[in-house]
């Protein structure tokens, strides 16, 4: 599953587009989550928070992703209630993170490969664990989405190649 020829963007802030197409991610950041909320477990396991945040900033720059990453969690915990407001400091930082190692790693690289994506996922999972576990100061509780998360990781890299790299290849 290595990367196909694939348009990357670096959309600036001075843009309209940049709003659109983060609005549209947030959109999906938002339907996403209800969706795998109907079944028990089903935020914590899937990890939808993240998976437009991931493709938004890989496919169009971090600033895209960044707006993403910030208002997805809120607007979903201020409408739904989830993520708990208690919650959104971890979500947010691994959140940001997403969108930051997203953006540059497909500014540095070019490409989507199979292999970038497991990385990206990795890196933004391990910073943001330990940043978790500086704010909540629970091991356990930060480590969480290595516990229960797998199938969310798998979704983000499995998914995200296949929307960069089928779906919104231009």
């Amino acid at each position: 599953m290595e990367a196909t020829t694939v348009k990357f963007y670096s959309l600036k802030y001075n843009r309209v587009k940049t709003y659109w197409v983060a609005a549209l991610f947030v959109v999906g950041n938002i339907v996403l989550p209800q969706l795998c909320h109907l079944v028990p477990q089903g935020g914590v396991r899937w990890l939808p928070i993240y998976f437009f945040t991931l493709i938004g900033a890989y496919k169009y720059g971090w600033r895209v992703g960044l707006l993403t990453a910030v208002f997805s969690p809120l607007l979903n915990s201020m409408w739904f209630g989830m993520p708990p407001v208690a919650g959104l400091p971890a979500i947010l930082l691994k959140s940001v993170l997403l969108a930051l190692v997203a953006g540059y790693a497909a500014s540095h690289f070019k490409r989507a490969s199979f292999g970038l994506l497991v990385a990206v996922v990795l890196a933004y999972q391990i910073l943001g664990t330990l940043g978790e576990w500086a704010i909540v100061g629970d091991f356990a509780l930060a480590v969480q989405d290595f516990r229960i998360g797998l199938p969310g990781m798998a979704l983000q890299i499995v998914g995200g190649w296949f929307f960069i790299n089928r779906l919104i290849r231009r």
